[in-house]
């Protein structure tokens, strides 16, 4: 009998909430539901929208699709962007555009870096730079597109931007 009663009243209780929620403050009253729009589906961006090489201080790739945004932190966010391209041919071309040989962070994944700003310890939580990734090591099939349907499916590579937080001169 117990058995039996627990099984119709374990599908009416909600499911656990992930913990911790640091963008809720914590209250004894749960929060309101929050309405279902087709917005609310979508991938992290830039506050203000697609970022370009004037936002961003830094040349792109030409064709690198924008992916998605993170925050870093201290005024600094992410920046993702997959290309169809190697990752040999991104790391030739950004040496040729930043006209610096970058350094090599990672021989398995392929990793490299190049650095575009003084690293400030004390306004900064990372180096503003470019990273490319190879996505294709190990047999991989790539970085997915985060939008379902959309062509490419995988990019081979994925470039990292970080940018010097706002109002920061490199």
């Amino acid at each position: 009998m117990a058995v039996s009663l627990a099984c119709v009243t374990l599908p009416a209780q909600q499911p656990p909430r992930p913990f911790p929620q640091p963008s809720q403050p914590r209250t004894s009253a749960p929060p309101p539901p929050q309405p279902s729009t087709p917005s609310s589906q979508a991938p992290p961006v830039a506050p203000a929208g697609i970022p370009n090489e004037a936002t961003l201080g830094v040349p792109l790739y030409p064709n690198a699709q924008f992916l998605a945004s993170y925050d870093a932190g201290r005024g600094q966010r992410f920046y993702l962007f997959g290309v169809l391209l190697s990752f040999t041919d991104a790391v030739t071309y950004y040496r040729s555009t930043l006209k610096s040989r970058g350094e090599v962070l990672f021989e398995s994944p392929p990793t490299h870096q190049f650095e575009i700003a003084r690293f400030r310890e004390d306004v900064m939580a990372f180096p503003p730079s470019v990273t490319i990734k190879d996505y294709t090591w190990g047999g991989s099939g790539g970085y997915p597109n985060p939008t379902p349907g959309a062509e490419p499916e995988r990019f081979p590579t994925v470039i990292q931007v970080v940018p010097s937080p706002a109002g920061q001169s490199p």
